[in-house]
């Protein structure tokens, strides 16, 4: 008995060290967007209760896949960097706590069965399950060679919304047969807004980077320009944001989220001061959870509004 407890409690442990290597709280950046958006890509041709909630828990799924692939393929590939680096040299793997080997087949494993959720949903949600997999894989070694990372990474976030736009209408067109620009405007804002805060979140290795010849745009630019930059992207997801206010024709809801999002933007900049990086964690995550969220309820407002 002791043993099989033993084993039940080593089994718990491990799943939560992993859980937490991978960052499962950050799932509230991408997520909200993905769910919002299928709110929005049901606004105007409505399925039935039941298909959409099939088709939301469908890209719920696909998201959380492929964020789990996407982060644990980074945890890997990055394992001799994070074992360097101060800050990340008490990671999972590193660490030794989990081997890199099961991080790795849990990446694989992630990635077929991203594909598979794909594949139950639409072909073309099918067909470019592989170009999202490249990108979002991709991002992990781009540091190595382009301070342009942090918009792979924000592409990769910025493709979730994407996707679940075409989950539901199965098709970027718009009734017309033109393309469609809602989801992409949507889905740039996504970007911009990731990068930003990437690069924000990069303010804090930017003298490792610099020592290890690693590319990123503060170890490029330096901490200050790097947080003007971010500030830049983020005001361009602003305008972006009323752009998609406009295009979409939404309401209110969408509107006063907008508002109350540029807001937060303002406050996440004045926390981060390139002498003081001591509040990134908080403007990093906090501000940027709320921000998602708060998307995310707007988007679901104007969805069922009509």
């Amino acid at each position: 008995m002791k043993s099989a407890v033993s084993t039940t409690r080593g089994v718990f442990a491990s799943c939560r060290e992993f859980m937490e290597m991978i960052k499962v709280a950050h799932t509230l950046f991408a997520m909200p967007f993905a769910i919002g958006a299928v709110f929005l890509a049901n606004r105007d041709d409505p399925v039935g209760s039941i298909e959409l909630a099939v088709l939301l828990a469908k890209v719920t799924v696909a998201v959380a896949l492929a964020r789990t692939a996407a982060m644990a393929f980074n945890r890997w590939a990055d394992r001799s960097i994070d074992a360097l680096n101060p800050r990340t040299s008490d990671r999972s793997i590193p660490a030794g706590r989990i081997g890199s080997r099961a991080v790795l087949i849990s990446s694989i494993i992630s990635c077929a069965g991203f594909i598979a959720v794909t594949a139950s949903i639409n072909t073309l949600a099918w067909q470019l399950s592989p170009v999202v997999l490249l990108v979002i894989l991709g991002y992990s070694w781009t540091k190595r060679f382009t301070s342009l990372c942090h918009l792979v990474l924000g592409l990769g976030l910025g493709l979730a919304p994407v996707g679940a736009w075409i989950a539901v209408r199965g098709s970027l067109l718009d009734g017309n047969g033109n393309a469609d620009p809602v989801p992409w405007i949507l889905g740039g804002a996504v970007m911009l807004w990731s990068a930003g805060f990437d690069i924000l979140y990069g303010c804090q290795d930017a003298e490792f980077d610099r020592q290890q010849g690693l590319h990123s745009i503060p170890a490029r630019i330096g901490v200050g320009r790097a947080l003007r930059l971010s500030s830049a992207l983020h005001f361009s997801m602003a305008g972006l944001l009323c752009w998609l206010w406009v295009e979409a024709e939404l309401g209110l809801p969408f509107a006063l989220a907008a508002m109350v999002v540029t807001i937060l933007l303002l406050v996440q900049h004045r926390l981060v001061k390139p002498d003081d990086l001591g509040k990134v964690q908080r403007a990093f995550f906090t501000l940027n959870a709320v921000i998602s969220v708060l998307l995310m309820a707007a988007l679901i407002l104007e969805g069922i509004a009509r």
